[in-house]
Formats: C-alpha cells, sequence, structure tokens
C-alpha cells in the first residue's frame, strides 16, 4: 500500500516503520500524504491499541528532504503554502490520533523529525541519538513542528534551540522534557515495550479522553468553566460500558476485558 512506509502489527500494537534509509527517512511529499494517511486509517481501526513511529535504516527521520526543500524553493508562495498545508495537517494527524502514539527515536531526529517526535504522546531515545531545531541554518523557521516542540520543551529552551540549531543528545532531550526516556540503544526496544506493555493496560476510551483533558487543562487558569469542564469530562466517563467494566474488574480481581489485547 505504501511507498514509503512499512506498517507492522504485533497483535494491537502497530509500528509504523519510515522507509527511506537512503536519505535517512527525510520526508518528501509522498511520504507526508502515507504518513497522514497511515494515521488515519490506524486510528479510524479499532483493533489497534497502540501505534509506535519508527525510521529503518541508521536514523529515525533527518526532517525535509533537501530535493523537496529545492524544490520549494523554486516554487510560487501558494505552492509553498499547499505544501506547508499539508506537512502541518501530517503533523495534526498525528499528534490528534485518538490512540497512544510513541515516538522509537534512533540516530538523527532533525527539523521535522524532532517535530515528529515531539508530536508523538511518549518519545524514547536510544543512546546516541541526535535532535535539532536546524531550520535556521537553511534560512527557514521551525514553524510547522513548533506547537510540538513547544508543548515538549517550553518556550524558554525554545527560544534558544530555535534560534541557534544546537544539536540535542538522547540526554539533553530527556533533560530538556522532549524524550520520556534515554536508555542504551541495545535497550531501546525493550524499553518500548516496557512502555508499550503499560499502555495496554489502560482503557481505550478513557486513554483518548485522557489526551482531550491534556488538551483542555494545559496552561489554562484554574476558574469556574475550567472546574466545572473537568466535572462533566469524569462525570460522562463514569457512565460508559469501559468503567464500569474497568471497577468490576478491579473488585473482582481479575484482568478488564481489554487487556486481552496484547502485542
Amino acid at each position: 500500500m505504501y511507498e514509503t512506509l512499512e506498517i507492522l502489527r504485533d497483535g494491537a500494537v502497530a509500528t509504523i516503520w519510515m522507509n527511506r534509509p537512503e536519505v535517512h527517512n527525510a520526508f518528501n511529499e509522498q511520504l507526508i500524504f502515507e504518513l497522514t494517511a497511515a494515521c488515519q486509517a490506524l486510528d479510524a481501526d479499532a483493533s489497534v491499541r497502540v501505534v509506535v513511529l519508527a525510521g529503518r535504516g541508521k536514523s529515525f527521520s533527518a526532517g525535509a528532504d533537501l530535493n523537496w526543500m529545492k524544490r520549494a524553493g523554486a516554487a510560487t508562495v501558494d505552492e509553498n503554502l499547499a505544501d506547508a498545508r499539508r506537512l502541518a495537517g501530517m503533523l495534526r494527524v498525528l499528534a490528534e490520533m485518538r490512540k497512544p502514539t510513541l515516538a522509537r527515536v534512533h540516530g538523527a531526529a532533525l527539523g521535522g523529525g524532532m517535530g515528529l517526535a515531539a508530536a508523538c504522546d511518549i518519545c524514547v531515545a536510544g543512546e546516541g541519538a541526535v535532535f535539532a531545531t536546524s531550520e535556521v541554518k537553511f534560512g527557514i523557521i521551525p514553524s510547522a513542528i513548533s506547537p510540538y516542540v513547544l508543548r515538549a520543551i517550553g518556550a524558554r529552551q525554545a527560544y534558544r534551540y530555535f534560534q541557534s540549531a544546537e544539536r540535542i543528545s538522547a540526554t539533553r532531550a530527556y533533560e530538556l522534557g522532549l524524550a520520556h526516556e534515554a536508555v542504551p540503544v541495545d535497550g531501546l526496544d525493550a524499553k518500548v515495550g516496557e512502555i508499550v506493555t503499560a499502555l495496554l493496560q489502560g482503557g481505550p476510551l478513557s486513554q483518548g479522553a485522557a489526551k482531550d483533558l491534556i488538551r483542555a487543562v494545559a496552561d489554562k487558569p484554574v476558574d469556574d468553566a475550567l472546574v466545572e469542564d473537568t466535572a462533566r469530562r469524569i462525570a460522562s466517563l463514569r457512565a460508559t460500558p469501559e468503567a464500569r467494566e474497568g471497577l468490576a474488574a478491579f473488585l473482582d480481581k481479575r484482568p478488564a476485558a481489554w487487556i486481552a489485547d496484547k502485542p
């Protein structure tokens, strides 16, 4: 189905492998189109509980394909705007998936590659992974990825890295909050598997609702409207079959029904 991706299924876990190793999984029009379509398809597939994003070869993703960038430099403003909208749309589709997403990062995660890692809910980086918002070196800005990188590292750190384009190690990415874990490369898959196993314990509906909750509450003042919104969210979930099953399973000291969905 895809020229630039490989989708592997292991039970309830789907791994999207970016598969352009010869260019370090740099993305062009085709990869942007296919990654958008793959995320939409997996999000609509009820048998998929967790989505892992990874890269074949030596890198996670080196960002934008230089040939694609060169073509953009010769394109009209309207053509560039259409391209930028497709890139921004792809990142938003990834970021707003209803199910948990996890970036498995090794090697380079530069520019848009860092944006992909930040757009996922969770990021696990292997030792030797290198991140950067390198766009200013090419006379541009990390515009499409900025909402996701900013929510990961905050505005104060972004002032430095958006302007300096410095390389960020896996350890530094962990310190900044970009990576949730920084592990030896030979332990990367084990750590990803550990987190995936934990994710599969949660109710699918409640996990999607938890993501909505974060977006609704983050950086908002605690006022009457926010308190009322949070009260309504929990009240509506308590009445769902998933919540009733979760409580019954706890009281009966048995796994909830959804835990049968194992990788």
